[in-house]
């Protein structure tokens, strides 16, 4: 089920091709689908949203006015979910306010030599949310991307999410964004959602920016109309890679691997470790569990296509694997884990020691589990307050620097060739 590899038996780049296997997708199909889409809403509205609406989400939605969850809804939602799922939204949202926090940075101004500049931070005006539901109502995801956005400041939070066949929301997605204080949430799904929320109808506001995951249609979608309105990012399919050494306990890294195995069946799930004994005990944890989970048949599909162990010959030969890899969850399963933190390089979340388990970062420790998939953790980081904040330079110059610098401004726009640049500099000396 899962692959068993040697690194001694590979060149590293050979090793790492094998890790991440990506299969040739045809996309040109749904590319034109979702193009499709996404002029019909731009052209047509709430017509055509309302006839994919119908089509891919729910008949029972007919009307405009039906997209839009009133309050009756809301309250139904309230009664619906548990005390335990009310008490973890709220534990959640505080942990994850908490730590977001922290990445708020003030604007700032300096006057120095006859010269002000400085930098303006504020928050984006309208942000529109996706949220998928279905057989998995992501509300956890709708706490990691709708609270940064809140304590980032911004104002109008819009959020859309798919609709059962009979017309209604998930009640733990509504529940979710009552929490996070969003009430305009709109039933629309697909790329459908993302049109609308990109172009606006009369119904879905237009928004400036877009976060949140979704099938390849929704990602799609969010290619199409990015430049239109910001897009936070373009995730792909889920991964954890697990480096540990002999201490750590097989059960446990099974487990893990498998939390992110029974997302879908083109997930990465990878092992790398030293110890060939820890790498045979994990491989039979993980037959025993899969045989045991409600969700085998997807972990066995996932497993067959990205799972793997890889024995290497040193903790240091096993860092630059990772590094390599730079995975989405990053968990440090040995003696020392803070020992090797300053080693990685490139992963979207590090977690640490035996407890700190990949559904840890997912549901409640604070950082967004919004992260960079496919190898992007290189150059690419988790969602964060900074998503949701636009920045503006502030320059202001006297007279005397002006003209103490006018001479370096003419060499630069003469050797560019743009005289206009420089008669503007030229028309304001003495």
């Amino acid at each position: 089920m899962m692959k068993l590899l040697r690194s001694k038996d590979y060149p590293r780049d050979e090793l790492i091709r094998r890790l991440q296997p990506r299969a040739a997708v045809d996309l040109a199909e749904p590319e034109q689908v979702v193009r499709a889409i996404c002029q019909a809403v731009r052209d047509r509205g709430d017509e055509a949203l309302l006839e994919y609406v119908a089509r891919f989400d729910s008949p029972a939605i007919t009307r405009p006015e039906q997209l839009q969850v009133t309050p009756v809804e809301f309250a139904e939602a309230d009664r619906q979910v548990s005390d335990a799922f009310r008490e973890a939204v709220a534990v959640a949202i505080a942990n994850i306010e908490r730590y977001h926090r922290k990445q708020l940075r003030p604007s700032w101004i300096d006057t120095e030599g006859g010269v002000l500049l400085g930098q303006i931070i504020r928050p984006i005006e309208r942000v529109g949310l996706y949220i998928p539901a279905g057989k998995a109502p992501l509300a956890s995801t709708l706490l990691m991307t709708a609270v940064p956005a809140k304590v980032a400041g911004v104002p109008f939070l819009v959020l859309c999410t798919p609709p059962a066949p009979n017309g209604t929301a998930d009640p733990h997605i509504l529940y979710a964004a009552k929490a996070c204080g969003i009430e305009r949430v709109y039933k629309v799904g697909g790329a459908q959602a993302v049109a609308a929320m990109a172009y606006g109808t009369a119904t879905v506001p237009r928004v400036d920016k877009i976060a949140g995951p979704g099938n390849r249609y929704v990602i799609l979608a969010k290619r199409e109309v990015f430049g239109q309105v910001g897009i936070e990012s373009l995730p792909g399919p889920s991964e954890i890679a697990i480096l540990a050494d002999e201490s750590a306990n097989p059960r446990y890294l099974a487990a893990d691997l498998l939390s992110q195995a029974e997302h879908a069946g083109d997930n990465l799930s990878v092992l790398v470790t030293p110890s060939e004994a820890l790498a045979q005990a994990v491989l039979a944890e993980v037959r025993v569990q899969t045989e045991q989970s409600p969700r085998a048949e997807i972990i066995r599909e996932s497993l067959r296509s990205g799972g793997a162990c890889v024995v290497v010959e040193s903790l240091d030969e096993g860092v630059a694997i990772v590094n390599a890899l730079a995975p989405e969850h990053l968990e440090i399963a040995t003696a020392e884990p803070l020992a090797l933190l300053g080693q990685i390089k490139a992963a979207g979340a590090i977690l640490l020691g035996e407890a700190s388990s990949e559904p840890v970062g997912d549901y409640i420790a604070g950082p967004s589990h919004v992260l960079p998939t496919g190898g992007t953790a290189r150059f690419s980081s988790p969602l964060s307050v900074d998503d949701f904040l636009v920045k503006s330079s502030v320059i202001a110059y006297s007279p005397e620097r002006l003209r103490a610098e006018a001479r370096h401004i003419l060499t630069l726009a003469e050797v560019e060739g743009l005289d206009a640049h420089a008669n503007a500099i030229r028309v304001r000396q003495p």
